[in-house]
């Protein structure tokens, strides 16, 4: 059964449940064929979430759907960085930082239990560094600015290092020619999961959301657009509404022209991607930024856990924006990078996950991905569909509420955001020191689910065996896999470990020999038969097969 709030909640309804906000995927078919919206969302990623965060909260009848998984796209394979952009004040972009950071201080307000300050090393080195002490005085006026234009709110001002210092946070930083180093702070987030609890709180609120609902085609009413034909489990069926959006991301072209058969292409994907390779190959205590020989771009190396993260590139891309892998050329690069900072040697072996994803910016031109602005577009087309494009995850609830701006137009109707001080599910009453204080089980889901964190706990308390762990070495319980099933929308194998944990990424071998367990666990809450558990698990062997193919083979991506 499917547990639905009111039609028009208070503002932090949601922030307040003291029940499980439970999701049946039939129901939410039913209602979805049956029901007028005001606003259908397209899209599930970070941008599409918001969006339809800030219209539920306006009191609108809204709606999302997403033809794969909550954030599956661009929007689980970022950079996990909620920041206010430092190379943008390079850029002489000083507005986009400046905005950017008070979303950052919106965004850990709102959410305190899935965005963290995270400390940010650049090392200056005699040498072959990203500047060396003649340039540092000229750098450490950029942070200065950063701090200024809203940099402060975190709590701290950047920091100028001794070598001693320095290598105190990165002992196996090459110490030959380091100088010392400068420091400052920004924040981050599991990407995947903070889109998940974006889209839960609007549930909460009353919207209506469904993942694997793809959108054949829009319906359009007097040449113009009002809902969309959606196949979803083999069915298909017709959502109405007033008005839809496009924040499809880098398959905007294609919606859009579904809606205007005049529609010219405007998104030009640029590629980025990670690796992950185990702490002890590193040993670094935060995010030190290092050069990678030949190219423009600085590469950051971010400990997560006893994983470390290097990454990104930003190149630009031309093949299936439904099949985005890390390459060998991309790895070996990055390796280069991390080699020429670090002590040891990093090799292809010690990779034990990657990622890669698109970036939807707006724009064409023959210049580097590197250089385009990231600033976001929303316009109204011929047919009155709302398309928002470009922008960055710090962004992303402003996007929403210029998106629901529009929309508001488009209907004819008033009413203010209420997003700015709005805290997402888990976010109120979250008391990170006792958190952190409590260790083990408790730590580890508090971190992810806040204060709603109990409900995972009662599953445990019911049945104990689902406190152990679902994935060797990482601390992700079998009771997160139940209530993944039961309350947030998880259909398959990979969308478990791909996403509602990050076992993919982080253990990618560990996670296949979960694989059957993982199905197992579904099979039993979802009500699956046993070829499509089997289905599953194949499907989620064989993506991670192919994965490995192009990242250590060379294979075509």
């Amino acid at each position: 059964m499917i547990t639905m709030p009111a039609r028009k909640p208070r503002r932090t309804a949601a922030a307040t449940r003291r029940t499980p906000l439970l999701l049946d995927r039939a129901a939410i078919k039913r209602q979805l064929a049956d029901e007028t919206y005001d606003v259908l969302v397209i899209g599930g990623g970070i941008t599409g979430a918001y969006t339809v965060l800030d219209a539920a909260s306006r009191g609108l009848r809204a709606a999302l759907i997403e033809k794969d998984d909550f954030a599956s796209g661009t929007s689980s394979k970022s950079s996990k960085m909620v920041h206010g952009g430092l190379r943008y004040i390079e850029q002489g972009n000083v507005n986009l930082v400046r905005h950017s950071l008070l979303e950052r201080h919106r965004f850990r307000k709102n959410a305190p239990h899935l965005v963290h300050r995270l400390p940010f090393l650049f090392p200056i080195l005699e040498k072959d560094g990203i500047f060396d002490a003649r340039l540092a005085k000229g750098f450490e006026g950029l942070l200065w600015t950063y701090d200024l234009v809203g940099g402060w709110r975190i709590g701290k001002l950047h920091q100028r290092l001794t070598v001693p210092e320095v290598l105190a946070q990165a002992p196996t930083l090459r110490a030959e020619n380091l100088r010392g180093g400068l420091m400052y702070f920004d924040a981050r987030a599991d990407d995947a999961r903070l889109v998940l609890t974006i889209v839960r709180t609007a549930a909460a609120l009353g919207a209506t959301i469904l993942n694997g609902a793809k959108a054949e085609g829009l319906l359009m009413e007097t040449d113009q657009v009002a809902g969309a034909r959606v196949t979803a489990d083999g069915d298909t069926f017709d959502i109405r509404s007033r008005a839809v959006v496009n924040a499809t991301g880098v398959w905007t072209d294609e919606l859009d022209a579904k809606a205007d058969d005049g529609h010219r292409p405007q998104v030009r994907p640029a590629k980025g991607v990670h690796i992950v390779v185990p702490w002890d190959k590193v040993r670094i205590n935060c995010t030190v930024t290092v050069p990678i020989p030949g190219r423009a771009r600085r590469a950051t190396c971010t400990r997560w856990g006893n994983s470390v993260v290097l990454g990104t590139t930003d190149e630009d891309y031309q093949g299936s924006r439904d099949d985005v892998h890390c390459t060998r050329e991309e790895m070996d690069f990055l390796l280069e990078g991390a080699n020429t900072a670090f002590e040891g040697k990093l090799t292809p072996d010690d990779v034990i996950g990657s990622i890669g994803g698109l970036r939807p910016l707006v724009g064409g031109g023959e210049g580097a991905t590197l250089d385009m602005r990231r600033d976001h577009h929303i316009t109204v087309g011929r047919t009155g569909m709302v398309t928002v494009t470009g922008g960055k995850l710090t962004t992303s609830r402003h996007m929403g509420e210029l998106v629901i701006n529009k929309v508001m137009t488009v209907l004819g109707r008033r009413g203010k955001s209420r997003t700015t001080d709005l805290p997402l599910l888990g976010g109120a009453g979250y008391d990170a020191e006792a958190v952190a204080a409590s260790g083990g089980v408790a730590a580890h889901l508090g971190e992810r689910f806040g204060t709603e964190a109990r409900f995972v706990g009662d599953l445990i308390q019911d049945d104990p065996s689902l406190a152990e762990p679902i994935v060797a070495g990482l601390p992700y319980t079998r009771a997160e896999v139940v209530y993944a099933a039961r309350a947030e929308l998880a259909r398959s194998v990979d969308d478990v470990l791909s996403r509602r944990t990050r076992a993919r990424l982080f253990a990618r071998d560990a996670s296949v020999d979960a694989a059957e367990a993982v199905g197992a666990i579904l099979g039993q809450e979802l009500n699956l038969t046993e070829a499509e558990v089997e289905r599953s698990v194949a499907e989620y062997l064989a993506a991670v097969h192919h994965e490995k193919s192009v990242l250590l083979e060379g294979a075509a991506a």
